[in-house]
């Protein structure tokens, strides 16, 4: 089997992963079940199936993504999954590090906050 087609099957695998949680998304009643497909669709079949990079490696893009940006919340759930994607926590806090230079000392400093959180939180 091609490296290609290996991401591509194990992208597919980590979006059917990812639906229970995409299903605790909060929305109103009224569009709850179109906000859910559409997440599930963009973010996950869309986007993390792709062949491109490998699981780690779009772990790595979002954690730094969600750590410039101040997405907590968000930043939460993607450390977890990037540890399920092969990311040491080492690695993780990397990540955080090199976005003080890129997105500013201030969300560094709350990214690696929120990753010790997460890391404490597991070790409980």
């Amino acid at each position: 089997m091609s490296d290609e087609r290996s991401r591509v099957e194990e992208g597919r695998a980590f979006a059917d992963r990812m639906r229970d949680g995409v299903r605790n998304l909060t929305a109103p009643d009224e569009i709850r079940d179109d906000w859910i497909d559409w997440v599930q669709e963009a973010a996950f079949e869309a986007v993390w199936a792709r062949p491109g990079l490998a699981l780690r490696e779009r772990s790595i893009a979002t954690i730094a993504a969600l750590t410039a940006l101040y997405r907590p919340n968000e930043l939460r759930s993607h450390v977890r999954i990037g540890l399920r994607n092969g990311l040491t926590r080492l690695e993780i806090s990397e990540v955080i590090m090199q976005m003080g230079v890129y997105g500013g000392a201030p969300v560094a400093v709350e990214g690696m906050r929120i990753a010790q959180e997460v890391f404490e939180q597991l070790d409980a």
